[in-house]
């Protein structure tokens, strides 16, 4: 019977602390984010933008990539690790959720069509990204890898958009192409290479310079070996 009575009390004790035990999101806001996007989140005009409406959905993504806080807002946001632990970057997210806008998305990959998958990336991604999602330049800006975004954090990036990418809406690529796109983009990162050595994956151009480079050398080999022949 103590033994019950102690559970209850402990139990009681735990749902009567709550808010003391979680992160309080809008004070990290206040700590963090406030500086450049304003104490009211409606962002400072050349500094940063509004976030009221952004919704959960942009800030998973930059919270959960490291993406931000921008140590200056003028640098281009880049992945990195996250600037606050598990419970912060979730108590941060439901707080600007709060003020509006759309929902973390879901994404199911399994329920993608690879081979659709593969056409729409090269279609809408490829042409900065690279056709197997390794990234590239751009002007103005760097177009990141995407071999270690999640299935989530592929379609936050589909949907809003990030520094210099369009945002593509449900009217543009509906759930269905979305799983199919973010299946396409899992698939590149233990892709078959049933051509032989794969060379980085990097396309037709490295492949191309190698069996150059393997070329000449088999052809400078040759050429020493027909001279010390000739030799008297």
């Amino acid at each position: 019977m103590r033994r019950v009575l102690l559970l209850a009390g402990l139990l009681a004790l735990g749902h009567a602390l709550p808010a003391a035990a979680q992160p309080d999101g809008r004070a990290l806001y206040l700590e963090g984010c406030a500086t450049c996007h304003g104490d009211d989140a409606r962002g400072r005009p050349g500094q940063a933008p509004s976030l009221r409406r952004a919704g959960a959905q942009a800030a998973s993504f930059y919270l959960n990539t490291g993406r931000m806080p921008l140590a200056d807002p003028h640098d281009e946001p880049t992945r990195s690790s996250p600037a606050y632990p598990a419970r912060e970057r979730r108590a941060l997210i439901a707080y600007l959720g709060s003020l509006g806008g759309p929902p973390v998305p879901t994404v199911h990959p399994g329920d993608g069509d690879l081979a659709r998958g593969q056409e729409l990336f090269t279609s809408h991604c490829a042409g900065c990204h690279q056709v197997v999602a390794k990234g590239g330049v751009v002007p103005g800006a760097v177009a990141p890898s995407l071999q270690q975004a999640t299935p989530t954090q592929i379609a936050e990036a589909v949907r809003i958009g990030p520094h210099l990418m369009p945002a593509f809406p449900e009217r543009q690529i509906d759930q269905r192409e979305l799983d199919s796109i973010a299946r396409y983009v899992l698939s590149t990162r233990n892709p078959p290479d049933r051509g032989g050595w794969g060379i980085g994956n990097l396309g037709p151009i490295p492949e191309g310079m190698i069996a150059w480079l393997l070329a000449g050398a088999a052809i400078l080999l040759v050429l020493r070996l027909l001279g010390e022949r000739a030799e008297p």
